[in-house]
Parts: structure tokens; C-alpha cells; sequence
């Protein structure tokens, strides 16, 4: 066993994952350049309703674990 504990290994993962998704954002902005690239704002709209979707899913996610509820009879 590494004796890495639970936060140090979130934090490690949480860092690598979230430079990686800033990245790929930073490059899927390359693509507003309408030297290189043809769209319409429907597909715009379409690409970034799918990505802010999947994001409210994901941060709903660790939301839900903090507020999980019991009922106690």
C-alpha cells in the first residue's frame, strides 16, 4: 500500500482530471475561429447544453453525498 490516504489520493486525481478538462476547454475554444471553422449557433447552443448537462451532473453528484438524508422511525 502506498499509505496515501483517501484526500491525498482525491486531491492528486481531482488536479490531474481537472487540468486535463481545462485543457480540452481551452482547445474546444480554438474552435471559434471562423478563419478555420463554419457553425451555427445551433450547434454552438447544442455543444454547450451537452457540456453544461454533463457538468451539472457531475457536480451533483458530490452535492448529493453531503446531503444524503435518513429516516429514522
Amino acid at each position: 500500500m502506498s499509505g496515501e490516504t483517501k484526500n491525498e489520493k482525491f486531491r492528486r486525481l481531482a488536479a490531474a482530471r481537472g487540468d486535463r478538462v481545462l485543457k480540452e476547454i481551452a482547445l474546444l475554444g480554438n474552435l471559434s475561429n471562423q478563419r478555420n471553422y463554419e457553425y451555427s449557433d445551433t450547434e454552438v447552443q447544442k455543444l454547450f447544453a451537452a457540456i453544461e448537462a454533463e457538468l451539472k451532473d457531475c457536480r451533483s453528484k458530490f452535492a448529493h453525498k453531503s446531503r444524503q438524508r435518513r429516516i429514522e422511525f
